[in-house]
């Protein structure tokens, strides 16, 4: 019979190389026998592309990169949302040319490149376009701030590669159509919706839809206002033409993208839930913690802030529960700072205790999947910068995909009344069974450190003969701030454009010392563990 083990974060005197004191006593239970909730989806990490990328269509192109599909399939399985405030903006034409007054596309035809894993002349358009593109971000960052938003057309060819890059990077695309067409009474226009649709459904592309992003701010956006009531209904209407075709009858519909869920958005998603919640496979709502244009260094390793998604995540839960019980729930769209991130910090090694601890909780309370804004685009919150460069986060969730399972073990404090701060945040999971290097029965343990001294994890006796590889994570130069991250002191980099490269733990001898230096973050995997929720 299993019992509740313990891992007991010991403190005391002991000076380590970096001159950090271990300081504060914490004890944690982890209960290896059952994790008491179902296991999470295959494709619980996933990631964003911004409409705002397809607002000038010519960018779209950037999805040809032969080094972004080798990233992007680094986290297969996952979901591919196309969504954002912009999705709303997006007319489809469907015998539109987007490229007929750009001599940068003379003699490339996108239509036969789209269905194509190569890069080919690709990267010829790729580079022309990287010079113009800090002009472009500026001029979306710039909309966002102001509230104000342009109409914009997307064409076949923009679907073309939008699903040839989902395709190529093995990701299940989730495409958001525009829920501000309304006829008279505030209904939805679905006209322009099924054009789109139409030739989606001629192409034989298999992919899932959506209806809007953020349906509580459309009044800010547009003017317009629409009542949960209504959207719901609006859904209903999508899921019924949805269902004449033959190919997207089974089709995912996920909704709402709700806001944060404050007063007037829980009302709205309540309203929503009683009017279409039947007809939506996930109910999806959007979450950051603060504003990129104020947020600072402390509100990165701030552990009440971090707190702050619990709250949220229950509030949800319990709307759902009480309208469409049993319904998953999906953080549709999230990452750490709105308006684009914070510069500086979203895109460092700092972001990486944001985005650890809310895919750590959220699997821990229920969410299903985790939507990371964005993949990559404009703004300081994506994982690749726009020079096809892998950022922290990134490396991190890499790491994650690789090593994190599905089933989530039940871990916490021992003595959680002692502790008013937890600055240091353990979870576990069963270890990735696709992963060949380990078996079932292994677990996975990741852990942040957000004191100014380390930590010092020393597993309980039942595991202390058990060997166990460490993947520390620690900033490359420039600390918190930095663009870059060391694995086990190693430099993380792509080998070539199609070569991710072999991440190796450190292989611990049993009985030594597990020490989580100050600031940074862990992945431990416990080999021959044998827990029987993991077997």
């Amino acid at each position: 019979m299993h019992f509740f083990t313990c891992i007991v974060i010991l403190a005391g005197t002991v000076l380590f190389a970096r001159g950090e004191s271990l300081e504060n006593v914490v004890e944690l239970e982890l209960q290896l026998k059952t994790s008491g909730r179902p296991p999470l989806n295959p494709r619980f990490l996933s990631v964003t592309i911004d409409a705002s990328l397809a607002s000038e269509p010519k960018y779209i192109t950037f999805l040809r990169s032969q080094k972004l599909i080798t990233l992007t399939r680094g986290l297969s399985p996952a979901f591919l949302r196309f969504g954002g405030t912009q999705s709303d903006f997006l007319f489809f034409d469907p015998e539109k040319n987007p490229f007929e007054k750009e001599n940068l596309f003379r003699d490339f035809n996108l239509r036969n490149q789209a269905n194509k894993c190569e890069e080919n002349k690709a990267l010829y358009v790729q580079n022309k376009l990287q010079d113009q593109w800090i002009f472009q971000e500026q001029i979306i960052l710039k909309g966002e701030f102001l509230k104000k938003y342009k109409n914009s057309t997307i064409t076949k060819e923009t679907i073309d590669l939008l699903y040839g890059f989902a395709n190529c990077s093995g990701l299940h695309l989730i495409f958001g159509l525009n829920a501000l067409l309304r006829n008279a009474h505030d209904q939805w226009n679905s006209s322009n919706a099924k054009l789109l649709i139409d030739y989606c459904a001629s192409r034989k592309y298999n992919l899932s839809w959506e209806l809007g992003n953020e349906p509580n701010s459309f009044k800010k956006k547009s003017g317009l206002h629409v009542d949960g009531f209504q959207l719901g209904k609006d859904f209903v209407h999508l899921h019924r033409i949805l269902g004449k075709y033959r190919c997207y009858k089974n089709s995912g519909l996920y909704g709402p993208d709700i806001g944060q869920p404050k007063k007037s958005s829980q009302k709205m998603l309540t309203s929503f839930l009683e009017a279409g919640g039947k007809v939506i496979n996930s109910v999806t709502w959007h979450h950051y913690y603060v504003d990129g244009r104020t947020a600072s260094k402390e509100d990165f390793l701030n552990p009440h802030i971090l707190d702050s998604l619990a709250s949220e995540i229950k509030t949800v839960l319990q709307i759902v529960n009480r309208t469409v019980p049993g319904k998953l729930v999906w953080l549709g769209e999230t990452s750490s700072a709105y308006g684009g991130g914070s510069p500086g910090l979203s895109n460092a090694y700092i972001d990486g205790f944001m985005w650890l601890d809310k895919l750590g909780l959220s699997a821990k309370l229920g969410i299903d999947v985790v939507m990371r804004q964005a993949l990559f685009g404009a703004g300081s919150y994506n994982l690749v910068d726009s020079d096809f460069e892998p950022l922290p986060d990134y490396w991190l969730s890499l790491l994650f995909k690789k090593l994190v399972g599905l089933v989530v073990l039940n871990v916490g404090f021992k003595n959680p009344k002692n502790i008013s701060e937890p600055k240091t945040r353990v979870y576990a999971h069963c270890t990735n069974a696709n992963n060949p290097k380990y078996k079932k029965g292994d677990v996975s343990i990741f852990a942040l450190n957000l004191n100014n001294n380390s930590q010092q994890i020393q597993l309980p006796s039942s595991l202390s003969g058990k060997l166990i590889d460490e993947y520390l994570l620690l900033p490359g130069d420039g600390g918190l701030f930095s663009k870059t991250v060391l694995l086990n002191g190693e430099v993380l980099k792509m080998v070539d454009n199609e070569t991710l490269p072999t991440l190796h733990g450190k292989e611990k001898a049993p009985g030594s010392a597990l020490v989580l230096p100050s600031l940074s973050f862990v992945f431990y995997v416990v080999k021959d563990a044998e827990a029987s929720a993991c077997l």
